[in-house]
């Protein structure tokens, strides 16, 4: 799910219905508007399928400075309500892409400048702060292709310029595997600083060709870069290896970017991933 609204989207009632028949058992609120937003009428929906939610998400732009604090803030405070009112104790946050979501054009710069690193650290910290006192909440920033926290470069920097006690990482295997990036050696090196999982893996062959043209993120995951475990990379057992030798509690989400997909399409991988994962150890 990409969008609050989308007609290419199933409607949440199938979600809800299709996530618990596959088995899992923990959700993520996804893009705010999607489930419902009153929190007695989303504690019904997913209480009556067993189904708890682990964390919202939560969309930022912090290295455009303070002056978008404001807005940001608005945002946040939104989603972390519905967040705490469900009982999760996670918000990930996810930078702003530096093209556009839907048309994949350039909007920015893809590389930021020095000012720009110091925007977004200290933005990071305070948002983390601010919503640690004022909800109760860790935030989990995740690194994402075609934001500013993508390579294994741009991650280590992030993770060197913030504060462990306010900011801590979603590792999603699949999209630091898109950018370059090595799940398990960022475990092993920077362990205390993961705080939470997405699980997903990628195509390695259609991923060598979207590096070599220069595919924008939204048109790779239309052909198919984002694929179903253990068909692509990481291989997934080593990152669920090197994650429980941390030996601290982490929530791990499974994913699979699939926008726009057929709407019978999903449901199947779910099953089939889960039991896959189960395989590994999960």
């Amino acid at each position: 799910m990409w969008f609050p609204d989308d007609d290419q989207q199933v409607p949440w009632q199938r979600f809800l219905d299709e996530v618990a028949e596959a088995g899992y058992e923990w959700i993520e609120l996804g893009p705010y508007g999607y489930l419902p937003t009153d929190p007695a009428r989303l504690t019904e929906e997913t209480g009556r399928r067993g189904l708890t939610v682990s964390a919202g998400t939560v969309f930022t732009s912090l290295h455009r400075g303070p002056e978008v604090w404001d807005a940001t803030w608005e945002h946040v405070s939104q989603v972390a309500e519905l967040t705490r009112a469900m009982n999760a104790g996670h918000l990930v946050v996810i930078p702003s892409f530096w093209r556009d979501d839907k048309t994949a054009e350039l909007i920015e710069p893809p590389t930021l400048t020095a000012e720009q690193w110091r925007h977004l650290s200290t933005g990071m910290e305070r948002l983390g702060r601010e919503v640690r006192e004022r909800f109760g909440l860790d935030i989990v920033v995740h690194p994402h292709a075609d934001t500013h926290i993508d390579t294994e470069e741009n991650v280590a920097r992030f993770l060197d310029a913030t504060d462990a006690g306010l900011v801590n990482l979603c590792l999603d295997t699949g999209h630091y595997a898109y950018c370059g990036g090595d799940s398990v050696k960022l475990i092993e090196t920077y362990g205390e600083r993961i705080g939470y999982l997405h699980l997903k893996q990628v195509d390695p062959e259609i991923l060598a060709d979207v590096v070599k043209n220069g595919v924008p993120f939204g048109p790779a995951v239309q052909r198919g870069v984002m694929c179903e475990p253990p068909n692509g990379v990481p291989e997934l057992g080593p990152v669920l290896t090197a994650a429980q030798n941390l030996d601290v509690d982490l929530f791990a989400i499974v994913e699979q970017d699939m926008y726009p997909c057929p709407p019978g399409r999903p449901f199947p991988i779910a099953e089939r991933t889960r039991r896959f994962l189960r395989s590994c150890g999960a």
